[in-house]
């Protein structure tokens, strides 16, 4: 007996991530999901430079501004609440001394260019198609930084207006990077906020939009976690408590799907040593100084320096 849909998944067999991989994460809050996923298991990954971006401009934004080394000047930061902000950035970023909000952002952006050089894998996870623009300037922000909503006017982007931004940034990863495997997702979290008829349009909208582009090029790739999420988890149990974003055991189910289509096998035996490390570094021992917990140090200490003697720049 079958109880549950599976969206058909197919094991890579060329351009795997494996630990001498490289790469770079922007997007939505599931990105950090994933990202964080990768940093547990010690692989050369980088999030969101900019924060949390939930919008395909946003994400256009970024990199359209690495690539072309466009510095952000004082006039492009402004005063609210306290703390000095860009539109451009999350609320990560702001800062209450201007200097140093304008430091961060132009840092922010000399390593975006340098992750968009070097990396193997660039996965751009979408969250939404509903964006705000300033009215005053008509310039779509990624972040309103609580300041009043009349200040903005809400719009959806069409399929047309997503394709052409999608395009945007992968002409400029190709300038930069032509081996670079760039790999969409949409975010399974559902923007309520937005209404329910509004959410499902704005996730539509991305979904069409990527289907366009990644059908244009080999070295695009779409990896279905909004349809896993969907299809496969359709249930309320993997829910976190808003009844919005996925809980820990939907981010982990998402995770090993991503796995078996992405991740070498060399690799899933590393990620095995390294998380059978990281619990044990997590261990809390009743008697730290006895002979069995010392030499559980022991063994745990040869173990971490097998794994790093396989791969140089894992640190624990």
């Amino acid at each position: 007996m079958k109880l549950q849909t599976q969206i058909p998944l197919h094991k890579r067999t060329d351009k795997l991530i494996n630990y001498q991989s490289k790469l770079l994460l922007l997007g939505s809050c599931f990105v950090e999901n994933m990202g964080q996923k990768l940093k547990y298991f010690k692989f050369q990954a980088t999030q969101n430079p900019f924060g949390v971006l939930f919008h395909p401009q946003a994400i256009e934004t970024l990199v359209l501004r690495a690539f072309q080394d466009k510095k952000y000047v004082e006039d492009e930061v402004f005063f609210h609440n306290e703390q000095w902000h860009c539109y451009d950035a999350h609320s990560q970023l702001s800062n209450s001394s201007k200097s140093e909000v304008l430091n961060q952002l132009n840092t922010q952006l000399e390593t975006t260019k340098l992750l968009l050089n070097e990396a193997s894998h660039v996965v751009i996870t979408l969250g939404t198609a509903w964006v705000y623009k300033q009215k005053s300037t008509d310039i779509t922000v990624a972040n309103c930084h609580k300041v009043p909503q009349v200040n903005f006017q809400k719009e959806l982007l069409s399929v047309k207006e997503i394709v052409e931004t999608l395009q945007v940034i992968l002409e400029a990863i190709r300038t930069l990077n032509p081996a670079a495997i760039v790999i969409f997702t949409v975010s399974p979290i559902r923007h309520l906020k937005d209404g329910y008829v509004e959410n499902t349009r704005s996730k539509a909208h991305l979904i069409s939009s990527v289907h366009e582009v990644v059908s244009e090029a080999h070295n695009n790739c779409y990896f279905p976690s909004y349809e896993i999420m969907m299809d496969e988890l359709r249930d309320y149990r993997f829910y976190a408590e808003d009844m919005l974003h996925p809980n820990a055991t939907a981010i982990n189910y998402i995770w090993e799907k991503f796995q078996k289509v992405w991740i070498s096998d060399e690799a899933l035996e590393i990620m095995s040593e390294v998380d059978t490390i990281q619990k044990g570094l997590l261990h809390r021992p009743f008697n730290p100084d006895s002979e069995g917990h010392l030499n559980f140090l022991k063994q745990l200490e040869l173990r971490k320096e097998n794994v790093k003697s396989r791969i140089q720049h894992i640190r624990f």
